[in-house]
């Protein structure tokens, strides 16, 4: 709970207050461990970029700035940020959370079962495998386009949020969206006539149509 505060007033008593930067920990959580999980379509490393989103968010809290962007937005940048990180180097390793809380004494009002978080992403994912089918084709489009692919259509963002995301105009994002969605059919009508295809590709077609 945050007691009724907005969130630009949680912002600004976290800045000496462990307990809030919890809290926005708490609301955001979620939201940044499906957006890694949907890109990596794997359990552990999306929570480990999710881990470390939060540790770099803490650590470069002072230089946030409230100009009328959401701290959420800053999160998905950072975790875009590690998330091209990882597909460059196709390797992870993640700050502990752990640790910061013992360090900085930063604490989430919330604990969360991290046995049962796996068990539940794990079953979600193995009921999705259509999903997994379009996972796998988006990753095979430059980071660019996988990007603002994923913030659209697995993160529900509209143009206006992404654009906020990413520090990038309306028209570059749109534009973006545009071309990756071209290749993405192209590259599907391509994925017809090869063995690497399956009906489940056709969701595909039906989230950029």
């Amino acid at each position: 709970m945050n007691n009724g505060l907005t969130e630009k007033e949680l912002l600004v008593r976290a800045r000496h207050c462990p307990e809030a930067f919890g809290q926005l920990y708490n609301q955001n959580y979620p939201a940044i461990l499906n957006y890694c999980l949907r890109r990596t379509g794997d359990v552990e490393l999306a929570q480990d970029i999710t881990a470390e989103t939060f540790v770099k968010a803490l650590k470069n809290f002072a230089s946030f700035e409230w100009r009328g962007n959401s701290f959420s937005a800053w999160l998905y940048r950072i975790a875009g940020n590690e998330l091209a990180s990882y597909f460059r180097k196709k390797t992870y390793k993640a700050a502990s959370l752990e640790h910061l809380h013992e360090s900085q004494g930063f604490e989430p009002v919330a604990s969360y079962e991290l046995e049962a978080e796996v068990v539940a992403a794990q079953e979600e994912l193995a009921r999705h495998q259509e999903f997994l089918a379009c996972r796998q084709q988006i990753s095979q489009l430059p980071l660019k386009y996988q990007e603002v692919i994923a913030l659209r259509f697995f993160s529900g963002k509209n143009l206006k949020e992404i654009a906020e995301i990413l520090g990038k105009p309306e028209g570059t994002v749109k534009s973006l969206l545009h071309r990756g969605l071209k290749r993405l059919r192209k590259q599907t009508e391509k994925n017809k006539n090869t063995a690497t295809f399956s009906p489940q590709d056709t969701l595909i077609k039906q989230r950029v149509e």
